[in-house]
């Protein structure tokens, strides 16, 4: 069931099934409040410059606050949106409306089915923010489905997703670092130095490109709380990429720290 509760900063959050899943502000979409999507919101800058229209694929949509961050920020880019659950986009579109002309379109359909319908070549950027209990779905991290996301990218596109982890040796974020790696390219990770080393649970941003990937080190030196910029090949190693043949769960993050 979803539920928007008003924040006494004047934002909204959006809770599915009691969590938390994106948080809006309506008087400024520019606002990002949750830390991870700041640092996707630092990705999206670095790629292009303000008032500059991209083409964005999102996987997954929940409400919408990246999609509207783009919009606000590069106005008349064309953005699709991958979102399954009809029922939770028209709650969405009654209770936090978009506004108008945003060019967000949301098509009713899975990450992984959508993302075939999306031309070669289209996008200058996919991201990744789908969850699904708590959990990233498992055929959303493999080769397979970063396949499609390369084949989908411009050439100097770039792919973004928001992962979780927090295992000792963070085995998930690695054999996903190894993908993306394989697959798509080299990039970096962003994220808080005790996630990185196993010390914590919370979220991983991976960023991958054909080309090399911009340059995230001050970004995450002035963000509040700053975050490390490691390099993907550093954190995959000797890990093995990700296969829809192997089955795998990936991992579900305790509510108390779940995509804030």
């Amino acid at each position: 069931m979803a539920s928007v509760e008003a924040q006494a900063d004047g934002t909204f959050v959006l809770r599915v099934d009691g969590s938390p899943q994106s948080q809006v502000d309506l008087a400024d979409p520019g606002n990002l409040s949750f830390e991870y999507m700041r640092r996707i919101g630092d990705v999206v800058d670095a790629v292009a410059p303000r008032r500059q229209p991209v083409a964005v694929a999102h996987v997954g949509g929940a409400a919408l606050s990246l999609p509207r961050y783009v919009a606000v920020t590069r106005p008349r880019s064309r953005q699709i949106v991958l979102e399954p659950d009809e029922d939770l986009t028209e709650f969405v579109r009654e209770t936090l409306p978009l506004p108008k002309r945003s060019g967000i379109k949301v098509r009713p359909v899975t990450g992984r089915a959508g993302i075939t319908e999306l031309y070669d070549d289209s996008m200058d950027l996919v991201i990744l923010d789908a969850f699904e209990h708590e959990s990233v779905p498992a055929n959303l991290v493999t080769a397979e489905f970063f396949a499609e996301c390369a084949r989908v990218l411009r050439p100097t596109g770039v792919l973004v997703a928001n992962l979780i982890d927090g295992k000792a040796g963070l085995p998930f974020i690695r054999r996903t670092a190894a993908t993306v790696r394989d697959v798509v390219g080299a990039g970096v990770v962003l994220a808080e130095r005790k996630i990185l080393r196993g010390k914590g649970f919370g979220n991983v941003i991976m960023v991958a490109s054909p080309q090399p990937v911009p340059d995230l080190t001050d970004a995450g030196r002035r963000a509040q709380p700053p975050y490390d910029v490691m390099p993907l090949q550093e954190l995959a190693g000797k890990a093995a990429p990700l296969t829809d043949a192997e089955g795998f769960v990936t991992p579900r993050a305790p509510a108390s720290v779940f995509r804030t």
